[in-house]
């Protein structure tokens, strides 16, 4: 049936069930995955999904109900679910249909190149991949991971309001992990690319950074316990700075859930940081003119040169507060209730090389890689404790690399002592939601665990 013929049968049978405002949120998605492990296939997947969820006002409670069969046999179903999801609850806080924002800045976010790239093109990237790394250095004992995916999505969200609204993307990615070896020491180093063209796809300069980011942690070392100067790498800022990103929601804010209830308005990191959610970078497959309520997204500094301005809102938490929406409604899939969560979030680039800052810290500790995340790190108060990996700074040349060390501190203070940005921004994996990134940060001191 086509779709939009089945969902004005779906809105007509809600009506019938006493069912208000409604909204269908329909996703279909693709995606496609190798692994390879010595030369062979290890690991080959192809798979894809496909259906809708309707949300309905009845009684002023939001009922839900979703399916993947999409023919008239689940119209009845859905509306019938819906209104007896309505019946049960009791929630206290209320969810609404959006009508639709003035304006929406929408874009063609789908790449066609990607569709043009066979799976054999595909399969040899990886294969070659792998190749490289074990050709690179003698040291090279083993490349563990080695995988290539795409993958690409489709949303339509439609109400009884008369908002419509439709996007689709698609992105390309693949990873690469290694381990070096030097008698019995052995170290890991990975790489990953995003990119919604494959043939930017380099794959002896992938492997290449790989195997570099493990020769270089081997004969590592501990060191002395103690308070030290921190250059921490741009890549365990993402990953720190991804962990912690739950904090701005609203709704944790608002369930007691976050260290940052109580401090709008107020200077929470240093005058060195800014926090950005840019739901228009310049990235095809993150991308995002409206959110999973249909809500325009915008630009906003959450944290504007170390004052926090605003949480992440949807709608339920925008009318709890008494304040406007953010644009930030998040669905992982058709079937799942709406949550909150950033678009593309990161931490502003700064203007000093890693060099240079590495010179201005003189003598510290450089972290590469953090570790434990979900164990060592409470994002309701914001403490840490993490295993962590790195170098060792002596007039601010890198001395010898470090481990069996651990970072501790809180987040929170970790901000307030930034001193340095740097001009090395970076952005992660894409995940719930959007890119996160961040340059390299210079920290004034943290406790560090060794020997």
């Amino acid at each position: 049936m086509d779709k939009k013929a089945l969902m004005d049968k779906i809105f007509a049978k809600g009506k019938q069930y006493g069912l208000n405002d409604m909204e269908i949120y329909h996703g279909k998605d693709n995606s496609f995955r190798v692994k390879i492990f010595k030369g062979e296939i290890d690991n080959y997947s192809v798979s894809s999904s496909e259906g809708l969820s309707l949300r309905g006002d009845y009684n002023d409670q939001m009922g839900y109900s979703y399916t993947s069969m999409l023919d008239e046999s689940s119209v009845d179903m859905l509306a019938k679910n819906a209104k007896e999801n309505a019946q049960v609850l009791t929630n206290e806080d209320r969810e609404v249909i959006f009508e639709g924002s003035k304006e929406y800045k929408l874009k063609e976010t789908y790449s066609d190149k990607l569709d043009r790239v066979s799976e054999k093109e595909k399969i040899e990237f990886a294969k070659e991949m792998e190749s490289k790394a074990y050709e690179y250095d003698k040291r090279i004992e083993l490349v563990p991971y080695c995988s290539y995916g795409d993958g690409s999505d489709e949303v339509t969200i439609k109400n009884t309001k008369g908002l419509e609204l439709s996007s689709r993307s698609n992105l390309a990615y693949c990873y690469v992990s290694v381990t070096a070896a030097q008698g019995n020491d052995r170290k890991s180093g990975t790489v990953y690319r995003c990119s919604d063209d494959f043939y930017t796809f380099n794959p002896g300069e992938i492997a290449k950074e790989a195997c570099d980011n493990a020769i270089a942690l081997l004969g590592g070392k501990s060191v002395k316990s103690g308070s030290y100067p921190v250059l921490m790498d741009r890549e365990a800022v993402i990953d720190l700075f991804s962990a912690c990103s739950d904090i701005f929601s609203a709704e944790n804010v608002q369930k007691g859930l976050s260290l940052l209830k109580g401090k709008l308005g107020t200077t929470v990191a240093s005058s060195k940081i800014s926090f950005i959610d840019d739901p228009f970078i310049d990235k095809a497959s993150a991308y995002r003119a409206f959110d999973d309520e249909g809500v325009a997204c915008r630009y906003k500094r959450v944290v504007d040169k170390g004052v926090l301005t605003t949480y992440f809102h949807n709608l339920k938490t925008a009318l709890t507060e008494g304040v406007e929406t953010t644009g930030n409604a998040y669905k992982s899939s058709y079937s799942s209730s709406i949550s909150i969560a950033p678009t593309n979030f990161y931490i502003e680039n700064g203007d000093t090389a890693v060099d240079q800052m590495l010179h201005m810290m003189n003598t510290g500790i450089m972290i590469t890689e953090i570790e434990g995340l979900h164990a060592g790190l409470n994002t309701v108060s914001g403490d840490f404790s993490l295993s962590a990996r790195g170098f060792y700074i002596r007039n601010g040349q890198k001395e010898h690399p470090v481990e069996q060390i651990t970072v501790s501190g809180n987040y929170l203070k970790l901000l307030k002592d930034v001193a340095v940005v740097g001009n090395d921004f970076k952005y992660g994996m894409p995940g719930g939601g959007g890119y996160k990134g961040a340059p390299s940060l210079l920290i004034q001191n943290l406790s560090i665990a060794g020997e």
